[in-house]
């Protein structure tokens, strides 16, 4: 971030740009004109009053303005790291000797532990930093390294403290339910239950989780545990959404649309079954290219029969040590037209209005429309396609967050740049 610019109270405009509002790419000019920090109008720029070009304060001029992007499944907060078992697994040692030796997951879990919040605050920071100055104004964070209630707990202060100090909105998530820790060893069951009658409660109570998350999956937990977490949570006001059908298939998914999930998330195994379940509960598809890229995987997820059954589709980064080591949204948009084969206009959209409806907060989030408050970045390209096409950094030209400019590459509020 350069520097905050807070909205004067004047009339802001910005004028003859390319608008993508969340779900389409208007054909003409158009002017966004932000008032009192919310989006006053959105006309085509043919029809703006000569008396407002006169008076207002034109803010940019050409480009694109989308809304603030919102990566909708993140891992963000965690300890330590694990460069050295991708240095290992490209050596040749086997991912089961990695975890002989104290690998995995469980390399995390125990250096999460090890950390303090402010640790893990100090290091999940300039992670979050680089993903706003990607244009990203909206981050869901999840536990899940922590595997007790006191790490647990303190994950999810340390998301919470993050949008506190820092200009950028956080969704929380409880991932309890994420791995077995090593002290229950061999009593998923019992964990389940520590899980669902003494963690999910206490987190609740201090309204740390906004949503409950479980990992369904053969090395996870099974359904029938991960149903006994979406009871819990639903008996506590919770939303749930799963990881599910990334390996091999759960029916994870069929799971969550009884439950009408916020999101189904990975789903490369997902049938036909599964999207019939869920193409009728709301419930959005959530897809993690880059998981898929740095896994090397082959199984593509069933794109054409998620367009087909009309089911939204979201992206995100999965940003977490291990699987998606990657804090760079914009990157996602050009993975999952190339390696998934969505459309410039539907990646757009899944990490803009989908993304919103995959965290429960499209009434407020996602799209640009008047009366909303101002949310958006305006891009330093010409056609809302190029950030899909193209692998580059510093393309933003300014983020606008709850009418405040927070990213400002131009030199100021009022400084104009030519296509």
């Amino acid at each position: 971030m350069s520097h905050t610019t807070k909205a004067s109270g004047q009339r802001q405009l910005w004028h003859q740009v390319t608008l993508f509002d969340g779900a389409r790419t208007h054909d003409t000019p158009m002017t966004v004109v932000m008032n009192e920090g919310r989006i006053e109008r959105l006309l085509p720029s043919e029809q703006v009053p000569t008396q407002w070009l006169e008076d207002g304060s034109i803010a940019g001029q050409g480009g694109v303005i989308t809304p603030g992007l919102i990566d909708c499944h993140t891992h963000l907060v965690f300890g330590g790291n694990r460069a050295n078992e991708f240095e290992q697994r490209l050596e040749g040692v086997s991912y089961a000797d990695i975890a002989a030796q104290g690998g995995g997951i469980l390399s995390t879990v125990n250096a999460t532990r090890a950390a303090t919040e402010d640790e893990l605050f100090a290091s999940a920071k300039p992670r979050l930093e680089a993903l706003i100055a990607d244009g990203v104004t909206t981050v869901e964070i999840k536990s899940g390294y922590g595997l007790s209630l006191g790490h647990e707990r303190k994950m999810l202060r340390v998301a919470r403290r993050l949008g506190s100090e820092l200009p950028v909105d956080i969704v929380t998530t409880f991932l309890g339910a994420h791995a077995l820790p090593p002290e229950y060893k061999g009593r998923a069951d019992d964990y389940i239950t520590e899980v669902c009658e003494h963690m999910l409660p206490a987190i609740a109570a201090e309204q740390l989780a906004d949503a409950v998350d479980v990992f369904c999956e053969n090395i996870a937990f099974t359904t029938a545990q991960c149903e006994r977490v979406f009871q819990a949570a639903q008996k506590l006001g919770l939303s749930v959404k799963g990881h599910v059908e990334q390996l091999s298939n759960q029916h994870g998914s069929e799971l969550c649309a009884r439950y009408q999930a916020l999101s189904v998330d990975h789903i490369e195994w997902l049938d036909d079954t599964g999207i019939e379940a869920i193409k009728d509960s709301g419930t959005v598809a959530t897809l993690l290219p880059g998981a898929f890229y740095t896994l090397r995987d082959t199984k593509v997820p069933p794109i054409e029969q998620l367009r087909k059954a009309g089911i939204p589709m979201a992206i995100a980064t999965d940003a977490n040590p291990g699987s998606s080591p990657i804090f760079q949204l914009t990157l996602m948009l050009n993975m999952a037209c190339t390696l998934f084969r969505l459309t410039p206009t539907e990646a757009l959209q899944g990490v803009t209005s989908n993304a919103a409806r995959a965290l429960g907060i499209h009434y407020t989030h996602g799209t640009l429309a008047e009366g909303r408050t101002a949310t958006f970045c305006h891009w330093q390209v010409e056609h809302p396609a190029e950030l899909a096409y193209s692998i580059q950094p510093n393309r933003l030209r300014q983020r606008v967050y709850k009418g405040q400019i927070t990213h400002n590459s131009q030199g100021g509020s009022g400084h104009l740049f030519e296509m």
